[in-house]
């Protein structure tokens, strides 16, 4: 793996993240376990993180995020009952230990239900800073149209059920950042209209956390 999508984990900074099923094989076999990924991912990181954007795809997921400011995490000493003084962690090291707990905890769910052993996830989940406006823009526009960059032909970005495009422009309350992205696009016909657009991948592929 590029050391170019390794990215340390700081705090106030915002990261697409990426992984996929070992060996490319699949997370996520029933509609129900997208809605448990959801879950157990709010119940680790949503004390850690801000969620921006999302796609999950049968065998990868695509994710934008931005860490906390430290003085804004909610360290749990059942979590971490070593971590009492915050400053012996790292904000890497935290953020990347709930990241391995959630993928574990998720990962033993399915091996039970489908009956299988070993890795479920790429060992090591894949994250690029994202550093300017123009790239978080295009970048939401790129995780949110996934069902077109992959073929699947019966999903189009509006209508597919396991991304964060439909969840941000409906009023439920939600652990998405969806009052920030709305202000970002300009409002929900602004953030809509943006998405109808076509953009050449290749202006950011350079900056896309991909499989090799």
């Amino acid at each position: 793996m590029s050391k170019h999508f390794e990215s340390p984990l700081e705090e106030g900074c915002y990261y697409h993240i990426f992984n996929r099923g070992n060996n490319g094989n699949n997370l996520f076999y029933q509609s129900k376990n997208y809605i448990y990924f959801l879950r157990k991912y709010d119940a680790y990181l949503s004390d850690y993180i801000e969620t921006y954007s999302y796609c999950l795809m049968p065998n990868h997921f695509h994710i934008l995020i931005r860490v906390k400011d430290r003085q804004e995490f909610k360290i749990k000493e059942k979590e971490f009952p070593k971590a009492v003084d915050m400053e012996r962690f790292t904000t890497e090291e935290l953020i990347s230990e709930l990241f391995r707990r959630f993928f574990m905890s998720y990962s033993k769910a399915i091996n039970i239900q489908e009956g299988r052993t070993g890795s479920l996830f790429q060992k090591i989940f894949r994250r690029k800073k994202v550093d300017n406006d123009l790239y978080f823009t295009r970048l939401v526009h790129y995780i949110h149209h996934q069902p077109e960059h992959h073929g699947f032909s019966d999903w189009d970005y509006k209508s597919y059920l396991w991304s964060s495009y439909r969840r941000l422009l409906i009023d439920t309350k939600t652990s998405l950042m969806k009052v920030e992205m709305m202000d970002w696009f300009g409002g929900k016909e602004k953030f809509s209209k943006f998405h109808e657009l076509s953009f050449d991948k290749k202006v950011i592929e350079h900056l896309i956390v991909e499989e090799d």
